[in-house]
């Protein structure tokens, strides 16, 4: 039994292929659309993917005389009805018409679906990290394409490398985040309690230090009166200027104040990311330009469903880059990966602790595939 995968532009493409390659006699196992970039990663574009199986030795009968046709025509007008066929050895083409009904069988489900064995212990420990069903099975039509083209293997571990092959693939394009030299200022959004404040110490620290830069800070979070007085002593520790801005006046002089530094780092309000108006407020308070940068700062304990409500928030501010917090606050880093697949954005950075300016990390897609494969805390 001959197993492979297609890809192409439409669904009758796909089948060109399929007939091309193993004829007529082949069996449609699976079929999805995947979304693929395109010129200089700008574009997406749709294609379809198909999983199809063939019996590469079929049963060939040979021309039969009209001698031969005859003589089995009476043998079946005296075949005896109580005879039965082994059934002890199925053919390949038996075994095709199981995983296709197996197939069937696992679309028509919701959740969680029935795997063999060394496949199912895979999905209940990628399930147990928090990633979808939806990305889940996605993988899993992979592993199931290799189990029953390549003998069923039953090592779990060699499915697993094939789940963080994947995962590796999907975030290298997540990973790829650079702070260009253009970039002027760099603003935090967030709701109340991600570390926000702490975080823009640690970026100062990293580009005041590691970089080279002069870095001047600005805060709009007046709020919070402990976070003023934080972030200034943040900054006089790391001997940078620091501005509070009360109000859109406050902000521009703070601007034009730092108009010779390499790069400004603002510090936003933490708000109820559900009520309206503090988007709107943000949208009128700057007019973003080319040489901004923004960032959605998220806690990793913060519950799935509260997280793509607050990216989805600061998403209407053209924010496309995240940096994750709290990541040793939690085991579960599936979140990461369901979100990512949603919306697209770049992982910037990753936080850890308290201690400015060493709890803070680019990370790399081998990182945060360990991190997501449940394989590292």
């Amino acid at each position: 039994m001959k197993v492979k995968k297609y890809t192409a532009p439409t669904m009758p493409d796909a089948m060109k292929q399929v007939r091309k390659e193993l004829g007529e006699a082949a069996v449609i196992l699976n079929s999805k659309e995947k979304n693929s970039r395109g010129l200089l990663g700008l574009f997406k574009k749709k294609s379809i993917e198909v999983i199809a199986a063939v019996d590469p030795q079929p049963i060939k009968q040979s021309p039969k005389t009209s001698l031969q046709k005859e003589k089995e025509f009476k043998r079946s007008s005296f075949a005896i009805k109580d005879s039965q066929p082994d059934k002890s050895v199925k053919t390949d083409q038996e075994l095709l018409n199981e995983i296709r009904e197996l197939k069937a069988e696992l679309n028509q489900t919701e959740g969680k679906k029935n795997y063999p064995s060394p496949l199912d212990s895979i999905y209940l420990k990628l399930e147990k990290q928090g990633i979808s069903h939806k990305l889940i099975n996605e993988m899993m039509d992979d592993l199931l394409t290799e189990y029953y083209s390549n003998g069923k293997i039953n090592d779990s571990s060699h499915y697993m490398k094939m789940i963080k092959n994947i995962l590796y693939e999907k975030l290298q394009d997540a990973t790829d985040f650079k702070l260009s030299e253009h970039i002027k200022t760099v603003y935090l959004f967030g709701p109340t309690g991600v570390g926000k404040t702490t975080t823009v110490a640690k970026l100062a620290a990293d580009q005041a230090i590691n970089q080279g830069k002069n870095v001047g800070l600005i805060t709009l979070d007046t709020y919070r009166i402990a976070a003023v007085e934080q972030l200034k002593t943040y900054a006089k520790i790391l001997g940078l200027p620091v501005e509070v801005a009360y109000n859109k006046d406050d902000f521009e002089r703070a601007r034009e104040k730092f108009s010779d530094q390499d790069l400004i780092l603002v510090d936003t309000a933490g708000r109820n990311f559900k009520k309206d108006e503090y988007i709107n407020q943000m949208k009128q308070f700057v007019n973003f330009t080319e040489e901004d940068a923004l960032f959605c700062v998220l806690s990793l304990t913060t519950k799935e469903q509260d997280l793509k409500e607050i990216y989805s928030r600061f998403h209407d501010l053209s924010v496309n880059n995240v940096i994750l917090t709290k990541i040793d606050e939690t085991s579960q880093y599936g979140p990461i990966i369901n979100l990512w697949d949603q919306y697209q954005f770049k992982i910037a950075y990753l936080t850890t602790g308290q201690d400015v300016p060493n709890d803070i990390e680019r990370p790399t897609s081998k990182r945060l595939t360990d991190m997501i494969a449940g394989e590292t805390r």
